[in-house]
């Protein structure tokens, strides 16, 4: 049997907040190509953030293992996707759930960076994040900013009140009359 090659599986293109699948959903798995998803875990209280998924990451991996997902997955940028993709062989499964699994520590410390430490350097790494050609693929200061997802999803991102992220975002990213006036001051 042939390779099943991710790169060469279908897209699928999500708008910011749409849903890919719900915990108790099946399918998958999903290869990320661009852009942005949350993965929560959702409960009596609402969801809760677990994870970014961030391009070249794998989703929906238990569909390999029969088992349906435990997480809602949403975009939080325009994002595009590979998937949903079936191995071709048993190497080729055992290949995909060892990237997913070496993926894990460093997607749990990049939340560890915008969850912990000043609103400042939480709000800054995921502006460093968002600024990746692969995330909203747009480059500088003004592309980024009129890009951006909502205020309030770049507030449940870092874990801090709106106010203070539209304050902290206006010292990071000023509006050009604003940098031109800090300029001159």
């Amino acid at each position: 049997m042939a390779s099943s090659d991710p790169t060469a599986a279908p897209t699928v293109t999500l708008a910011p907040l749409q849903t890919l699948f719900d915990a108790g959903d099946g399918g998958g798995p999903w290869r990320v190509v661009r852009g942005l998803l949350r993965l929560d875990r959702v409960g009596r209280d609402g969801p809760l953030l677990v994870m970014l998924a961030e391009p070249g990451d794998w989703l929906g991996l238990d569909a390999l293992a029969g088992q349906a997902h435990g997480w809602r997955a949403t975009a939080v940028t325009p994002v595009i996707l590979r998937g949903p993709l079936q191995p071709a062989t048993e190497a080729e499964r055992a290949r995909w759930l060892t990237e997913a699994l070496l993926q894990l520590p460093e997607r749990a410390h990049a939340m560890a960076l915008l969850r912990t430490g000043a609103v400042r350097q939480r709000l800054a790494t995921l502006l460093r994040l968002l600024a990746r050609p692969d995330v909203l693929g747009q480059t500088g200061d003004a592309a980024l900013r009129g890009r951006l997802p909502p205020l309030r999803v770049l507030a449940e991102l870092v874990d801090a009140k709106h106010e203070t992220v539209c304050r902290v975002l206006g010292q990071l990213l000023p509006r050009p009359r604003e940098a031109a006036a800090l300029v001159a001051a």
